[in-house]
């Protein structure tokens, strides 16, 4: 089962790849990091101009890290009804990039919300944000050394302590 959207890509050859809905019936969709930037801007015209939310994720140790983003098209009249309410139509995109060399398209120039969100990702899990025009640190101080929600990250002169009993 595909959603609008996913059929829609597919008729426009738009390459994707489905990997399924969540619980909502949110259909969440995979993105070559190549070719992000060209299906944002395709998104936003077809109406998803909002952001909702960015997050970035660590697969697993020493694989791929995942740059996800959750899009909304707010539009007057564009709704679907669902459990006797409106609900607008949501995506959920999710971009993987190699753990050695992390790039991915920024899309701040398409959401602008995206600035602090893509930001954060580059703080804690290095994915580097093409075209970002302010991607430093914004949690860590800039001398901090690493990307701490790595999954192989090793925080520096860490001492457990151990329990007395």
């Amino acid at each position: 089962m595909q959603s609008y959207l996913s059929v829609w890509l597919v008729k426009h050859g738009i390459i994707h790849r489905s990997l399924g809905f969540d619980y909502q019936g949110i259909e969440t969709l995979q993105i070559k990091p190549e070719d992000w930037h060209s299906v944002a801007v395709i998104l936003y015209v077809y109406g998803y101009n909002y952001l909702r939310s960015q997050c970035a994720y660590d697969v697993a140790p020493g694989g791929l890290l995942a740059s996800v983003y959750h899009l909304t098209r707010i539009e007057y009249g564009v709704t679907r009804i669902e459990y006797g309410a409106y609900q607008p139509e949501e995506v959920c995109i999710k971009v993987f990039a190699s753990r050695k060399n992390p790039r991915i398209p920024s899309v701040f120039w398409i959401w602008k919300s995206a600035d602090f969100q893509e930001r954060e990702s580059y703080d804690m899990l290095g994915i580097s944000y093409d075209n970002h025009p302010r991607l430093k640190r914004i949690l860590m101080p800039e001398s901090w050394i690493g990307w701490p929600l790595r999954k192989d990250y090793v925080a520096p002169h860490f001492y457990e302590i151990q329990d007395a009993y």
